[in-house]
């Protein structure tokens, strides 16, 4: 009853706190937003690799730029590249978009290369400024050294012969990572009518191009130094939409920059490999800690959170399972250690999986989506800490006299304290306990406990109190 009662009074305690965890929530989703003009230019940045975060932001930019019924979409481009499902997301809103999407790589020394050479393919009007480039759209799962070399022609070999065909990976697996890649770049130059042979040779051989060889090439339409640039040369320029021309007509219509909301910033954050791996980890210490002790609350709310947390992080994030499977194995083991000591054995191996799925725990090779060495070794380091701290305790537990039990009494000292019909009572660990002696014992002999069985003690007498 004492313990339903506790419950139900730290729920009560609790439900005031949620209730407002709730109503900032609500009111976070329900702001409006401020109603951009319509007829507007709407202006998005994709800057830094491209990964579930700013794909969100950019997805929902074109949606929310189709909603207000804005003149075109303008995505400025500097980036590395990004997540492949990342990237396929974004292009699926961009092809379905009613509004046009031109896509302008800016400022100088930028670059839209792997999986940002996709994004520019797809948009309706491609553009770039002067000093940049794009290309190197590889796949980056094969993009290693692994690959086979080009074979390089003999000497005396014909002319024709000198120009062998781009190089093609070794395993089944790449190959076929080469020609999905390949097919979905020619399809997209196609739909835009770009240079799909070019495209073909950034993905096989990782080609780039510099702006001015991209526009001779036809692989973009035009080079704007700046947007006033780009937006008087995009002015009448036809672009199809759904089978259907359109004329772009932006002279006039006012610049909408669109910046990443607390949603995309949020996202952005724990989507962030690293932390989503922290967090993962202070869950499930979290939800140890409550299991071991019942009844505190905050460590088991707070663990939670933070598991569900990690969780859809993981679920947008490239996760191998047999990492993931590792990290929680390893700990799983540690904490066997602490419950059930085995001198090292499950601790150790429990800190080696642990290492080693978190290496593993990203499926790509992106570092932008890598977990930090340091990272782990920090954390590893804790972990182990904390193991080794239990083995101490757990060994000086073991060597410690015994301070409690029948076996604690050999050798201490007590006094006969009565005589019950013969049979002598001696006083030992605050109890009255039978005592058996060699020789005859009167009330207030002082003795020594040599043994202890059952409920009789056998002592030796020393000598009489006065």
């Amino acid at each position: 009853m004492k313990t339903r009662l506790s419950l139900r009074s730290r729920f009560w305690r609790l439900l005031p706190v949620m209730l407002l965890l709730l109503g900032l929530t609500g009111t976070l989703n329900a702001l409006p937003a401020a109603a951009p003009a319509a007829g507007g230019v709407w202006l998005l940045d994709l800057r830094g690799v491209l990964g579930p975060a700013n794909a969100d932001y950019l997805g929902r930019g074109v949606e929310a730029a189709a909603e207000s019924s804005a003149r075109a979409v303008i995505i400025r481009i500097d980036t590395p590249g990004g997540l492949d499902l990342s990237m396929r997301d974004l292009i699926r809103t961009l092809l379905a978009s009613p509004v046009p999407v031109i896509g302008y790589v800016t400022p100088g020394g930028a670059r839209a290369a792997s999986a940002g050479t996709y994004i520019l393919y797809a948009c309706h009007v491609a553009a770039m400024s002067p000093a940049t480039n794009l290309g190197a759209a590889t796949p980056v799962q094969i993009a290693s050294p692994s690959l086979p070399a080009p074979q390089q022609p003999e000497q005396g070999d014909p002319p024709e012969s000198r120009e062998s065909p781009a190089p093609q990976p070794g395993s089944a697996m790449e190959r076929k990572l080469v020609n999905d890649a390949v097919a979905y770049i020619r399809g997209l130059a196609e739909l835009r009518g770009r240079n799909g042979d070019w495209a073909e040779q950034a993905v096989r051989q990782g080609a780039s191009l510099s702006s001015s060889q991209a526009l001779e090439r036809k692989v973009i339409d035009l080079i704007a130094e700046d947007l006033d640039d780009l937006l008087a040369q995009l002015e009448g320029r036809e672009v199809i939409i759904d089978g259907q021309t359109r004329i772009l007509s932006l002279s006039g219509a006012p610049l909408i920059e669109h910046k990443p909301d607390w949603r995309s910033e949020f996202l952005a954050v724990i989507t962030d490999p690293n932390v989503a791996y922290v967090l993962m980890l202070l869950g499930i210490y979290g939800l140890i800690f409550e299991f071991s002790n019942p009844g505190m609350g905050l460590p088991g709310i707070v663990g939670a959170v933070c598991i569900l947390l990690a969780l859809y992080a993981f679920q947008v994030l490239p996760v191998s399972y047999a990492g993931l499977g590792l990290v929680i194995l390893g700990l799983a083991l540690m904490v066997a250690e602490a419950f059930a000591p085995s001198f090292g054995v499950l601790g150790l191996g429990g800190l080696i999986a642990f290492v080693v799925g978190s290496i593993i725990l990203m499926d790509t090779e992106l570092p932008a989506f890598q977990i930090a060495l340091p990272v782990i070794l920090a954390l590893a380091s804790a972990s182990a800490g904390l193991l080794v701290l239990v083995l101490g305790m757990v060994w000086r537990a073991r060597h410690q006299p015994v301070v409690s039990g029948r076996s604690a009494l050999v050798g201490q000292t007590g006094a006969v304290e009565q005589l019950h019909d013969g049979q002598a009572l001696v006083r030992a660990a605050g109890e009255l306990w039978q005592a058996d002696s060699d020789e005859p014992l009167q009330t207030g002999d002082e003795v020594r406990i040599l043994d202890a069985g059952g409920v009789r003690l056998k002592v030796e007498k020393l000598r009489r109190r006065t």
